[in-house]
Parts: structure tokens; sequence; C-alpha cells
């Protein structure tokens, strides 16, 4: 019996990458400053999406052809689209090394990285539990 590598990866950037998206729209209400979070989640979710991406490139090779491989291919664009968004997130937001808080473009950023995010976690569940791929 194997077990994957990816599967188990990818639950550290989407927990990172979402707790970051909350913490940028919570700093919205007065008194609150969670968006200090947001820096240091993005910034771990972005490296460990990277193992992940490159373990589930290794598992790539045990797609089979057909509409799994199409949803595969479409799992990992929106996936490398969320990766971009959330990491120029990031970028935009830092100030010699120091985070700034969140403004308009930066929660646009946010809630467009955070959907991308959604639809390609929705295909990879559907690959595992759809098509049966990784178990």
């Amino acid at each position: 019996m194997r077990h994957p590598l990816h599967p188990v990866l990818v639950h550290f950037p989407i927990a990172c990458w979402s707790l970051a998206t909350f913490a940028d729209f919570a700093s919205l209400r007065p008194g609150q400053s969670l968006w200090h979070w947001s820096a240091g989640l993005l910034s771990v979710g972005c490296l460990i999406a990277l193992a992940a991406m490159l373990a589930g490139l290794l598992e790539f090779s045990r797609v089979p052809n057909g509409p799994a491989l199409r949803d595969t291919f479409l799992h990992l664009s929106l996936m490398v689209v969320a990766l971009m968004l959330y990491a120029f997130r990031l970028v935009l937001r830092m100030d010699h090394a120091q985070p700034l808080p969140p403004d308009a473009l930066s929660l646009s950023i946010d809630a467009a990285a955070f959907i991308v995010l959604l639809v390609g976690g929705w295909l990879g569940g559907r690959l595992v539990f759809g098509y049966g791929i990784g178990r």
C-alpha cells in the first residue's frame, strides 16, 4: 500500500492561506490587528505549497487519461494561480521585511485567491473521492 505525499501536504497551505485571508478581513473590524499574522501565514503557506505541488507532479503519472486527467490539469492550473496570487499579496504588502496593514487592493487579491483556492481544492477532492486517485 502506497501513501502519496501530496494529500498530506496540501492541508497546510490551505489552512495557512485561509487563515491569512480571515486575518486580513477581520482586521477591518475596529480594534483588530490580526493582519500582523497574515505575512507569516502567507509565507508558510507558499513554501509548503511549493512542496505540495512538487509532490503532486511526482504523482501525476498515475492519473488515467480522460475526465480525471482534464480535472487534474484544471486543479493544477487553479492551484498555481492561487499560489501566484497569495505570493503577490505577500510581496505587495511588505515594506523592508515589515508587513503592512491590508488595503483595498490586497483585500481584493485575498478574496480572488481564496475563491480560486476553494475551486481548486474542490477539484482536488473530486480527484480523490470521485476518481479514486491517490487512494
